[in-house]
């Protein structure tokens, strides 16, 4: 039936020219985007669980720069240590020349102040083992937390070693001296106490700092996992879409000469009355 109030044809070729726009915009945002779900509207449940995922991936991004805090501040208290160590190894080396019963009192008095000018550097290295305002080291150091997973409930602790002067592992005292015989005895029993007490000082700090690095290392593997489960979840084919493009940008071509067909058949209702 033909009619001029109703073109049943154009209003069917309207509706699936629409209906390709809205499956061409949608493709060509996919494309502009690279995310087959880049909002709410495109799949709220995806969305939602791909926004969980990047909240996880975000606090652990927080996690990483806490463990790399915590394992610079680590690395730069081994480095000291070690120095502290060597130091006291060589003034045993110094304490037990100075024990020689043979020596003159000017050779003696060298001696002593070769020991004096370490004793003072262990000062010097322990003062400085310091980063980011840490300082493990030192007379009065806390221990040092590190975060260990998204929502701060569990943590990696790395204790302070005071390695300081008369601190603790190291029984030396700030005024040590071996200008006497007695004094280099003395001295030798107290290095050889500090030497085994900074060894298993940084033995601990050794096995933090290897914790703290193998942890890293799990987080970094953990983020990049999750990074490729949203993608798994969110990110479009290019490829495909791509091809539907060129689909849908033939079939909208189609749709438009299709309508204008559709447009010309009422005009038929006038050559009845010519």
């Amino acid at each position: 039936m033909t009619s001029v109030n109703t073109n049943y044809g154009a209003m069917v070729a309207l509706q699936q020219l629409n209906k390709t726009n809205s499956e061409l915009e949608t493709t060509q945002s996919r494309i502009n985007t690279g995310l087959k779900v880049s909002s709410a509207k495109d799949n709220g449940a995806i969305f939602a669980i791909a926004q969980g995922m990047r909240a996880d991936v975000a606090s652990y991004d927080v996690v990483q720069q806490s463990l790399d805090r915590v394992g610079s501040t680590v690395d730069t208290a081994v480095a000291a240590g070690e120095a502290v160590s060597d130091l006291l190894v060589e003034m045993k080396e110094k304490a037990l020349g100075a024990k020689d019963d043979t020596l003159t009192t000017e050779q003696r008095d060298a001696y002593n102040e070769d020991f004096k000018a370490l004793r003072d550097q262990i000062t010097t290295i322990v003062d400085n083992a310091e980063f980011n305002g840490a300082n493990l080291l030192k007379s009065g150091a806390t221990d040092i937390v590190a975060l260990a997973n998204t929502d701060g409930t569990s943590t990696i602790t790395i204790s302070a070693e005071n390695l300081a002067l008369s601190g603790g592992a190291v029984t030396l005292s700030a005024a040590a001296e071996i200008d006497t015989v007695t004094k280099a005895g003395t001295q030798i029993a107290a290095l050889e106490t500090s030497i085994d007490n900074v060894n298993a000082a940084l033995a601990r700090l050794g096995t933090g700092s290897k914790a703290l690095e193998t942890h890293s290392n799990f987080v970094t593997k953990l983020s990049d996992a999750m990074e490729a489960g949203i993608g798994n979840l969110v990110d479009a084919d290019l490829a495909k879409e791509s091809a539907k493009l060129q689909s849908l940008q033939t079939k909208q071509q189609l749709g438009v000469q299709a309508l204008s067909i559709a447009n010309q058949s009422s005009g038929l209702a006038l050559s009845f009355f010519r």
